[in-house]
């Protein structure tokens, strides 16, 4: 049986615990945080985080070998393997403010490991962080192991919020980094057994440990950098008449290219794209690559670009002004799936339009607390509905912001009938029948399309 502690409960930690603790039943897997609301979650029926199939994993593991702790020196002592997934946001002050990650948790965890490790550890970095991480955790646990072995291993997520428990049982690839000694490798053999208990053995990519922490960020720069190429042709399309829908599926089909990524909308959002872009800015700067720097850094620049483009495109079409009218949000979270805000369109597009002196009204079946939070303190007229069809009544437009399935099968005549008129739809995810939302009477607006007026 292997003792294996995860320090970090939140959208990684958690869910891969979870998947852990139910494939390898023979180990015990402890889950600490210092935020003991959050520990008090995930021992409750109401889990701190929304992610389809994590409720019911939880409770057929937890308290059989999943057990949940804000005791993080006492998960430390007994563990063998320990996990690091604590936050690493953008900085917001000093040196590289604005795109650097903060490492002041992950320095602290280190440090918190060093002063109550009384055995050998196996420390994986499971937190997205920046490339040479490993060497800054090792010189602290160098100077402070008193002769306690313990290894660094790089085994970054790759998680996509909504599928995430899918993503875990059936990995395209698990990537686990370590130094290229006997004793290095000897550890990070030690993980890639774990993950063989469920994980094709050709699924599972081992590499030095430089290239395990880069290839996270490259891998998402990749995958943003897709989605900010479809929604700059979604510009050109809506100015030339040309469908970006069709472009985007002529596209895919190229088997060199290959068609996911490339459905456009109001930009991406979520806790890693930009932030990991932004990190990698940061990263080519530092050493000594401006030009490599420039061109990640318009990936994010047409995220925002794109996000702007869909405000003032709402403004121009209600007669240059959106002040007094009330416009629904259907959908706040920043993807389908997950109740998960952080870095959502939604929110620089709510306040652009509380700018204009909008009333606007937010719906999602799963992320309201969350909304509530992220403008609790921006000036202006906010509601907060669950019901869509409550929250449209008496709107002038509707916006969808997240491609909930929900919102694909609304009775669109009743909620048109209770609207004001001319009702607005804009469509931010093009997840809905254009045309008959055009004959009941809507005046449409896609993405990358050219707009629908009534007949």
């Amino acid at each position: 049986m292997k003792r294996i502690l995860c320090i970090g409960a939140g959208y990684v930690g958690g869910p891969s615990m979870v998947v852990i603790a139910e494939k390898c039943p023979h180990h015990r897997i402890t889950v600490v945080d210092c935020n003991p609301d959050k520990i008090a979650q995930w021992r409750s029926d109401s889990l701190p985080i929304y992610e389809p199939g994590l409720d019911e994993a939880v409770k057929r593991v937890r308290d059989r070998n999943l057990f949940f702790s804000i005791d993080v020196e006492k998960g430390i002592k007994e563990s063998e393997i320990i996990f690091v997934s604590v936050n690493t946001p953008t900085k917001n002050f000093g040196v590289g403010s604005g795109q650097a990650a903060d490492l002041q948790y992950w320095e602290k965890t280190a440090r918190q490991i060093v002063e109550n490790a009384e055995s050998p550890k196996i420390i994986v970095e499971k937190s997205t962080v920046p490339v040479k991480t490993a060497q800054a955790m090792e010189e602290i646990l160098k100077m402070n192991q008193n002769g306690k072995k313990m290894h660094v291993i790089s085994n970054p997520e790759f998680l996509a919020e909504g599928t995430a428990m899918n993503d875990l049982e059936h990995p395209d690839r698990v990537l686990i980094g370590s130094h290229e000694s006997e004793e290095a490798i000897r550890a990070r053999q030690e993980l890639v057994d774990i993950y063989a208990h469920w994980v094709p053995r050709e699924r599972i990519l081992t590499s030095n440990i430089w290239s395990s922490e880069l290839a996270k960020l490259a891998s998402n720069a990749f995958l943003a950098q897709r989605i900010s190429s479809i929604n700059s042709f979604s510009a050109l399309c809506e100015k030339t008449g040309a469908d970006v829908t069709e472009v985007a599926r002529a596209v895919g089909m190229d088997s060199r290219i290959g068609a996911r990524f490339l459905a456009a909308g109001i930009g991406f959002g979520g806790s890693c794209f930009k932030k990991d872009i932004l990190n990698l800015v940061y990263l080519c700067h530092h050493y000594g690559l401006p030009d490599v720097a420039r061109y990640w850094e318009e990936v994010v620049r047409i995220n925002e670009f794109q996000k702007e483009r869909f405000v003032l495109n709402m403004i121009q079409s209600m007669f240059n002004t959106l002040s007094g009218k009330r416009i629904c949000l259907f959908g706040f979270a920043f993807k389908a799936n997950t109740g998960d805000t952080r870095e959502s369109p939604a929110i620089s597009i709510a306040r652009r339009l509380l700018e204009e002196n909008a009333h606007v009204v937010i719906t999602d079946p799963k992320a309201l607390k969350n909304a509530r939070d992220d403008l609790a303190e921006i000036k202006g007229a906010i509601d907060f509905v669950e019901d869509p069809y409550a929250a449209a009544c008496g709107c002038d437009a509707i916006a969808v912001m997240t491609e909930w399935e929900i919102y694909r099968n609304l009775d669109y005549e009743e909620v048109f009938s209770s609207m004001r008129k001319p009702a607005y739809l804009f469509d931010g995810r093009n997840i809905l029948d254009h045309r008959e939302l055009q004959e009941i009477g809507y005046s449409v607006y896609p993405i990358g399309k050219p707009p629908m007026v009534p007949l």
